[in-house]
């Protein structure tokens, strides 16, 4: 089953967002997923589980949940963990479809 990966984030320093931005995607593809999706937050319509603010997401693909928790606790993807702490406040989650 495939699994989405889905990042909201609260942009803190863009020059760190860049940096993080152009290194991400090559962790993502050693673990067979994608990018599918980038984009920034126009607007909120509901917010009933009192999120705190993001300005922009991500959606990832993996093939499967295993795919996406190896990503996610891999020691590429940790390596950028202290760039990305810099770059943004971000909640991650993932999603079966």
């Amino acid at each position: 089953m495939t699994a989405k990966v889905i990042g909201l984030m609260e942009l803190t320093d863009q020059k760190a967002f860049e940096l993080y931005r152009s290194k991400v995607g090559q962790t993502v593809e050693l673990y067979k997923g994608s990018i599918q999706n980038r984009g920034t937050v126009t607007e909120v319509f509901w917010n009933e589980l009192n999120c705190t603010r993001f300005d922009a997401f991500v959606e990832l693909t993996f093939p499967n949940q295993e795919a996406a928790k190896a990503w996610a606790h891999s020691p590429e993807y940790q390596a950028l963990v202290a760039i990305r702490n810099n770059a943004m406040k971000l909640t991650l989650f993932a999603v079966a479809i």
